[in-house]
């Protein structure tokens, strides 16, 4: 039996990694095989890929380039990584994939959707995640969170209303494609996430 493919989403500081490692325990409780990855990434040649995207340097890196290294670094997770453990009944977690394509570089960037679709059909064929968790909050408190780390990517150092045109993205597809998604309000104290997002994935999953 095919593995079920399970993505999260959000902007910078929702606290992906603190509900993934709910979602892990949930899987580990019910004694499903799974593998984490995450996007851009997961291989060792995706994770160089990730490099060039979120890295800062000297040479501006153009919204096309980056798009295009999104897909490429995409194409080898999925061939070397996510395909196989799907076909071999393991279920995938990834933290992010292609949603925030359309989120970042369609909404963030204003990069044209269709050309994202295309890229997606073609690297993807029909694969698609069977449930999308989208952790939302307001990105005014995200980028505080994420200030919070330490020092900010490439990514995390965009103007508010970039992440504010993520946000509505996300937000555009999650209303969109209603049975794949899974909406939790990341703005709650932490139990109260965890709680939400344990009684939605129980629901949707088993």
């Amino acid at each position: 039996m095919k593995g079920k493919f399970i993505t999260v989403e959000g902007v910078e500081g929702v606290g992906k990694s603190t509900n993934i490692d709910t979602l892990k325990t949930l899987l580990e409780d019910s004694g499903i095989e799974f593998i984490l990855t995450r996007e851009p990434g997961g291989t060792e040649l995706a994770e160089k890929i990730r490099d060039l995207l979120l890295d800062i340097r000297e040479e501006p890196l153009g919204e096309m380039s980056e798009l295009l290294l999104v897909f490429a670094a995409r194409a080898q997770h999925l061939n070397q990584l996510i395909k196989p453990a799907l076909s071999s009944g393991k279920w995938v977690i990834c933290d992010r994939f292609t949603d925030a394509t359309y989120a970042y570089q369609g909404g963030g960037r204003g990069l044209n959707k269709l050309v994202i679709s295309d890229l997606e059909t073609m690297v993807q064929q029909d694969l698609r995640p069977d449930i999308t968790v989208l952790l939302d909050l307001d990105p005014e408190i995200g980028l505080q969170r994420a200030a919070a780390r330490g020092a900010l990517d490439r990514f995390e150092q965009e103007e508010l209303s970039f992440f504010t045109r993520v946000r509505e993205a996300y937000l555009e597809r999650a209303e969109a494609e209603k049975e794949r998604f899974i909406v939790i309000d990341a703005s709650q104290e932490l139990e109260s996430v965890k709680k939400d997002l344990l009684s939605q994935l129980r629901i949707r999953l088993f």
